[in-house]
């Protein structure tokens, strides 16, 4: 599923949060989105995923003007929306259960899912009795046990330890390469943004704007993150990073 932003300017009060910002996501394709803090990345989340409505310019997916939300668009946020008081099945079927799927699709997905994240012997715990990682496989499984072509992503693993994130950066990367959704990621971490996207869009310092984008051809390569490459393209990114903010 397409995805393009043409012209956007975002205005909150007096906050000019987003300027003349164009970016076009390919269908199927992994996006990194990284800036400096305040650049407007997770307002282009809420755009994309139509819970907010640009002052000018458009928003589009698959052609189609972004101006509510859609089943077929997962939007998974950094501190997860995880209900405490429902159990790690009821919190991965909660998206089924609002798009008011049957009983039976909804076990037989929430089912696929928890497994697909190695969450099916925690199906019957609460959040507060899972760590920080296994938080995070929830959040994921919630978002693809529904029928999704695109899967928005707010620095998700964030709050985590390396090795840990480093072990989720790799559950997200085959999930991709298996369903093959539109992915964008918001992420400060350089080494994340060339991991796990296709390209990387770099943003200026607020008003946000897209001002360098680098293609990053081989990501999802075996042994990327051990490659000397990668580590070109990380150096790429920082460059990028440092001359954006001195605009």
């Amino acid at each position: 599923m397409s995805l393009s932003f043409e012209n956007v300017q975002l205005t909150y009060d007096e906050l000019h949060a987003l300027d003349n910002l164009n970016l076009q996501v390919e269908s199927g394709e992994a996006l990194a989105i990284i800036g400096p803090s305040g650049c407007g990345k997770s307002s282009m989340l809420r755009l994309a995923a139509g819970l907010a409505q640009p002052t000018s310019g458009t928003v589009r997916i698959n052609g189609n003007l972004a101006e509510r939300p859609r089943k077929q668009t997962a939007l998974i946020l950094q501190n997860f929306g995880l209900l405490p008081w429902k159990t790690v099945r009821q919190n991965a079927e909660l998206g089924l259960l609002i798009q008011g799927a049957p009983a039976a699709e909804r076990t037989r997905r929430t089912t696929e899912a928890l497994a697909r994240v190695g969450l099916a012997d925690f199906a019957n715990s609460y959040p507060n009795q899972l760590s920080g990682g296994m938080q995070q496989r929830l959040a994921l499984a919630r978002a693809i046990a529904l029928d999704i072509d695109t899967l928005l992503m707010d620095e998700p693993l964030s709050a985590l330890d390396a090795l840990l994130r480093e072990e989720l950066q790799d559950t997200l990367l085959a999930l991709w390469q298996e369903k093959r959704y539109t992915q964008v990621l918001v992420t400060h971490s350089i080494e994340e943004a060339v991991y796990l996207g296709q390209r990387i869009a770099v943003m200026a310092p607020r008003p946000g704007r897209v001002v360098a984008t680098i293609e990053n051809p081989l990501m999802g390569s075996a042994q990327w993150r051990s490659q000397d490459a990668f580590f070109s393209q990380c150096r790429a990114v920082r460059a990028a990073l440092e001359g954006g903010s001195h605009e």
